[in-house]
């Protein structure tokens, strides 16, 4: 039984207290704070491969790939600009990459550079093919695109993403290199290769209680 002061029952009282509040500092207490951020800005979290190295690796390569003389050469023999289809972009890293955001950045810098003459490529080009049998199906006549008059690439753009990872007390070394090329579809020349590199350095620092 607990003397009559009361004292060993106000400290198991306390101590069971500062137990709860412990536990509810370290689970119950977290909040979640949401920013809006500039969609061009670089934001690196978790050091992987994010939308940023995809956005400004496609400017960077198509940049570049539009300089090589290759274009200025096909222009000047063709008296037109070349025809662009970008064809497969293989994630050979370490990481799960959306290849397909990296592949529509690298369209879109294409189109818009005003440079060259960019086709739908593999998988875009049966759904409009299906919409012009559609058209052949239901559309008036005079509105209806007749198959057989796509215009066929001159040039293919394909690629690889790799990466190199290194890792020791903490701290991750990241290195990512893709490689893109860009084949003449008449003869299978390689025209152009280009290559962009980035290396991260991640560092976890250890909590301690």
């Amino acid at each position: 039984m607990a003397p009559s002061n009361g004292r060993p029952f106000i400290g198991t009282v306390l101590l069971g207290w500062c137990a709860g509040a412990f536990l509810l500092a370290s689970t119950g207490c977290a909040s979640t704070t949401v920013t809006r951020v500039d969609t061009a800005s670089v934001t690196d979290l978790s050091g992987h491969w994010n939308d940023a190295d995809s956005r400004l690796v496609a400017e960077e390569m198509v940049k570049e790939a539009l300089s090589g003389p290759w274009l200025d050469t096909y222009t000047s023999t063709n008296k037109r600009r070349p025809v662009v289809v970008v064809g497969t972009v293989s994630n050979r890293s370490h990481e799960h990459i959306n290849v397909q955001t990296f592949i529509d950045d690298l369209q879109r810098e294409l189109t818009n550079s005003g440079r060259v003459t960019f086709v739908a490529g593999k998988g875009e080009r049966e759904e409009v093919r299906e919409e012009r049998r559609e058209q052949a199906a239901n559309a008036l006549e005079s509105t209806q695109k007749p198959p057989g008059k796509e215009i066929g690439a001159d040039y293919l753009l394909r690629g690889t993403i790799n990466t190199i990872q290194d890792e020791a007390d903490g701290t991750k070394a990241i290195f990512y290199q893709v490689d893109l090329e860009m084949v003449d579809l008449s003869n299978n020349v390689k025209s152009w290769f280009g290559q962009k590199k980035i290396k991260k350095v991640v560092e976890r620092k250890r909590v301690v209680f």
